[in-house]
Formats: structure tokens, C-alpha cells, sequence
């Protein structure tokens, strides 16, 4: 249990320190990047609560957002590239 409070308190400072470049980025492209990689921990978070409670619905909520982060990443790199 304690390995699982650990990673929680990873997950958290690291995205704080993306909120930080997601707010602060110097361009666009910085912030889709870090929106991104909130996306990515916030999916590994789900993952380890699906291990730490049992339940698989939460891996099941994982997938679609992973899915749906990598769609909305797509779209944001053809905006930013001209292309939409």
C-alpha cells in the first residue's frame, strides 16, 4: 500500500511541474505537449487504482482516454502545422 501513496505522490509533482509548462510554455507546441503528458499520467494513475481497488472498469476508462488523448494530440499537431 505504501508503494501505491508513493506513486500518487510522484504523479502528482509531476504534474505540477507540467501544469507549470502548460500555463507558462513559451509556445504551442511546449503546451500540447505538456497537455499531453498530463494526459499520459493521468492514465497510469487510472491504471494503478485499477490495481490498487480491483476493479477493471478503471482500465476500461484508461483506454478510452488514452484513445481519445491521442486523437485530440493529432489534431493539435495538424492545427499547429497548418494542415486543419
Amino acid at each position: 500500500m505504501s508503494m501505491f501513496i508513493f506513486l500518487a505522490i510522484c504523479f502528482a509533482a509531476l504534474a505540477l511541474i507540467l501544469l507549470i509548462r502548460l500555463f507558462g510554455g513559451p509556445s504551442a507546441a511546449d503546451r500540447a505537449v505538456a497537455a499531453d503528458a498530463i494526459e499520459v499520467l493521468t492514465d497510469m494513475a487510472l491504471v494503478l487504482f485499477a490495481l490498487y481497488s480491483g476493479r477493471s472498469i478503471y482500465l476500461d476508462i484508461a483506454l478510452v482516454t488514452a484513445v481519445l488523448g491521442f486523437i485530440g494530440s493529432v489534431l493539435i499537431g495538424r492545427y499547429l502545422e497548418g494542415k486543419l
